[in-house]
């Protein structure tokens, strides 16, 4: 059994902001990753992962509220947007596979893993992967909309027509319901949802020692997902996955409460992440496409 890595271990002193600044958009340049804020030589970098069937783009207007001393990256899975064309990920280990790649050489000043629904697992496997590198570990894990992996109750909705898949969009919230009465539009949708259900729905987590980082749990009251769940456990099995103190944040709203709570969603991520950190007065930062 491997030790649990530190969460504050140490990393290398940033470049001088002139280098740091053409190195960091080189190596930015990559079709997992969207960048959309951060200063000429951030201090923390804030990696989001999105939900099953979303796309890189609903993190974007968190960069408006975040200071120039945090960096965003949000991953931008394939099959979707301008990644339409690329090949699906064949399942988890090689999903985590290739974000690890993408965002490893990001990693010189300390960071947080941020992920919603789907995205909370893949952020946490993804902290598993890193350990395995031997990249230090994230500062914080926010565990958004779902309930731990391994606990989180999984279906076959992958398997199920249209219809179905549709009438569930619905049940979570999310998605416009125009989208899904225009065929084109329900199509592009369902496809990218299938794949990542299919991937959360096969996921099965092996035992692993839990992390060493802070953990933060953060859910909407109405959340249908996460009703049973918080009946039998306030933070949904996220307790068990790590040896550090573990937070409950529950805020007003169903399984996308983030959306409209999205400024007080932002403000506690920054708080945990360093007090000092406040919202708003973001450094436009040139993105990736």
């Amino acid at each position: 059994m491997t030790a649990p890595f530190p969460p504050h271990a140490s990393f290398p002193a940033p470049a001088r902001p002139g280098a740091r600044i053409s190195a960091r958009a080189a190596r930015a340049d990559n079709p997992w990753i969207r960048r959309w804020s951060g200063g000429a030589a951030p201090r923390f970098t804030l990696i989001c992962l999105p939900h099953a069937g979303g796309s890189a783009g609903f993190y974007r207007p968190w960069a408006a509220l975040l200071p120039p001393e945090v960096e965003l990256l949000a991953i931008q899975y394939p099959g979707r947007e301008d990644r339409f064309e690329d090949p699906e990920a064949a399942g988890m280990d090689e999903l985590v596979g290739a974000v690890a790649d993408a965002v490893v050489p990001l990693l010189d000043v300390p960071y947080a893993l941020f992920g919603h629904s789907m995205g909370s697992a893949v952020a946490w496997e993804l902290a598993h992967e890193l350990h395995r590198r031997h990249v230090p570990g994230p500062r914080r894990l926010f565990a958004s909309g779902r309930a731990a992996p391994g606990t989180a109750v999984t279906g076959q909705l992958h398997r199920q027509n249209d219809d179905v898949l549709s009438d569930e969009l619905v049940r979570l919230g999310g998605t416009d319901r125009e989208v899904l009465a225009d065929p084109e539009l329900r199509s592009l949708v369902l496809t990218a949802v299938r794949h990542d259900y299919r991937i959360i729905e096969t996921h099965r987590p092996p035992d692993r020692p839990p992390l060493a980082c802070p953990l933060h749990v953060l859910t909407g009251s109405a959340d249908p997902e996460l009703g049973e769940a918080r009946s039998r456990d306030r933070a949904g099995g996220w307790a068990d996955l790590t040896t550090a103190r573990i937070e409950v944040r529950v805020f007003p709203g169903d399984h996308f409460y983030l959306t409209p709570r999205r400024r007080e969603v932002v403000a506690t991520v920054l708080r945990r992440l360093d007090p000092s950190l406040t919202t708003g007065g973001a450094h436009t930062w040139p993105s990736t496409p």
